[in-house]
């Protein structure tokens, strides 16, 4: 039997949604409590409780490489085709971490009063490493189509058209 494969570039929403579940299970790992808000918020991902204290944590990812190193965008420019021109950088008042998952899998967590910058850093030299964190799983840029399209009934490959008794759809 044969499998058939398509290849789907991740979306940013995807791989947005990959970064914070990792991040979810690193803070999980480390022993904090991890809430997410209910809507999305302009300045955080997530919320770490140590018990002692509360860590407002904006996520990122990056798969975009330059010279060994991964380029991360902490600004935005807009989202939903609705840019006006306004380019909203990372304010460190407004959370107290990023947490990064790269393309590789390396992740870090840095205090956002650490940051180098408001629109850019580039990890994977010397001027993170003290926040690198455990790896986790690489960033896939392509997936496998998980279930192949329905087209009506389930087809027994054996039986030609015949549907699969007791598929029920």
């Amino acid at each position: 039997m044969y499998v058939w494969v398509m290849e789907r570039v991740w979306s940013p929403r995807r791989q947005g949604d990959a970064g914070e579940l990792s991040a979810i299970s690193w803070f999980t790992l480390v022993g904090a409590v991890v809430f997410k808000p209910l809507f999305e918020h302009p300045d955080y991902d997530l919320i770490a409780d140590f018990g002692d204290r509360l860590e407002r944590v904006q996520v990122k990812t990056s798969t975009c490489r330059a010279r060994k190193r991964f380029r991360v965008q902490l600004s935005t420019r807009g989202g939903n085709q609705s840019w006006n021109g306004t380019i909203k950088r990372l304010d460190a008042s407004r959370c107290d971490g990023v947490f990064v998952h790269v393309g590789d899998g390396r992740r870090w967590y840095i205090p956002a009063g650490s940051l180098g910058g408001s629109s850019v850093i580039c990890l994977g030299g010397s001027k993170y490493a003290e926040f690198e964190v455990e790896p986790g799983m690489p960033l896939q840029s392509r997936l496998p189509l998980a279930d192949p399209p329905r087209h009506g009934k389930l087809q027994d490959p054996r039986r030609g058209s015949r549907a699969v008794k007791g598929d029920g759809l």
